[in-house]
């Protein structure tokens, strides 16, 4: 069923009785306009995305329309629809995608260069815009370890939406699609969004290289300690935490009540186990025994996050903990599963095996 968008002007001249005005549909110029618009601004498809390319040239002579990495230093192609059959275009990605798995980090590197220096971009360095974007060194992500496609359109037919789902559902295959409107009011025009499936989704399904099996209900956390949060506080207080943007923040909602967790410290190790009491939250709006955690003795002064707007606010989910450790006493070795998701259901073999040499090195009952 295809997705419709609309837009309603409400409390016109400041009327709380007036009737909401449905604005009217408006064209895009072009989608070249739209691809402009991206590139100028990539939030319009997701603010969490740093684009590295434009019209890409493939090996087998085909271009790409954009190119983005996120945290995780997954790769997202992404291809409008433009004059293509729906069909043809969701074939043409999957196609691209194929080219995509190969690629080295070097030759990211080398397109996010030439990127970069036809847009006069000010970071002409991938590492030095990859930290500026998320706050993280790019030794620190392991490149192209898996790939998301994305359709771009103002609609699709019922049977492409159908293999998009069932090519998410069934095969783990990391595909989406969003849908642009326009909208005109008076002199000013407008852009709407709507994703055909969470974007959290498919950025969970997307395909890791390696042995996969069944999730075996254990969920991974990094909690990324530093200057907006503390392990101690979280240690002590009981909670994970996670924000500075929607990428970071909304995978928090994956967890839920009764669910277990193991937090990992990027660069530092695992330090601890905990069983989930309760949903996200604004840290602003969490209590311990009745008191705000703004008002308790931490490490941190989390009341500076109060007036942070949403999408970049600070998140905690409640966590009644099993085992921890200090940052000093946390366990690392190799082979141990690591993830810039704060939040994954891993699905390879290492987190199995991650799991159990931690309840081994913990004494924890299965």
């Amino acid at each position: 069923m295809a997705i419709q968008q609309g837009i309603w002007r409400i409390n016109a001249g400041n009327s709380t009785t007036s009737t909401p005005l449905r604005l009217q549909t408006a064209r895009l110029d072009d989608e070249n306009q739209l691809e402009e618009l991206i590139v100028q601004d990539v939030s319009i498809i997701n603010a969490d995305w740093l684009l590295i390319g434009r019209q890409v040239r493939t090996s087998f002579d085909k271009r790409i329309d954009l190119v983005a990495l996120d945290a995780n230093g997954s790769v997202i192609i992404i291809e409008l629809k433009r004059d293509k059959t729906p069909r043809d275009v969701v074939a043409q990605a999957i196609d691209y995608a194929s080219w995509v798995e190969t690629l080295e980090d070097n030759q990211l590197v080398d397109c996010y260069i030439d990127f970069a220096s036809k847009h006069k971009l000010p970071n002409q360095s991938l590492d030095v815009a990859f930290k500026a974007k998320f706050g993280l060194s790019l030794a620190d992500v392991t490149l192209n370890d898996s790939h998301q496609m994305v359709i771009v359109a103002s609609e699709l037919d019922a049977s492409t939406e159908r293999i998009i789902t069932y090519l998410n559902n069934r095969h783990g295959v990391g595909i989406n699609a969003v849908f642009f409107s326009a909208f005109s009011d008076g002199s000013n025009r407008y852009l709407s969004r709507a994703w055909m499936i969470d974007p959290q989704e498919t950025q969970q399904l997307v395909s890791t290289r390696g042995a996969r099996e069944p999730w075996n209900g254990e969920f991974y956390v990094s909690f990324g300690h530093g200057e907006c949060r503390n392990w101690e506080d979280a240690r002590q207080h009981g909670f994970v935490a996670a924000g500075g943007g929607q990428w970071y923040s909304n995978t928090l909602n994956m967890l839920a009540e009764g669910d277990r967790i193991w937090v990992n410290i990027p660069k530092t190790g695992y330090v601890g186990v905990g069983i989930v009491t309760g949903e996200r939250q604004r840290i602003s709006e969490f209590c311990i025994a009745g008191q705000p955690l703004t008002s308790l003795p931490t490490q941190l002064d989390y009341s500076s996050f109060s007036a942070a707007p949403d999408d970049s606010a600070e998140y905690v989910v409640p966590v009644k903990w099993l085992h921890t450790e200090a940052n000093s006493n946390a366990f690392s070795e190799t082979g141990l599963f690591g993830n810039q998701n704060t939040v994954c259901k891993p699905t390879t073999t290492k987190w199995r095996h991650t799991v159990e040499r931690l309840k081994a090195i913990w004494k924890i009952d299965s």
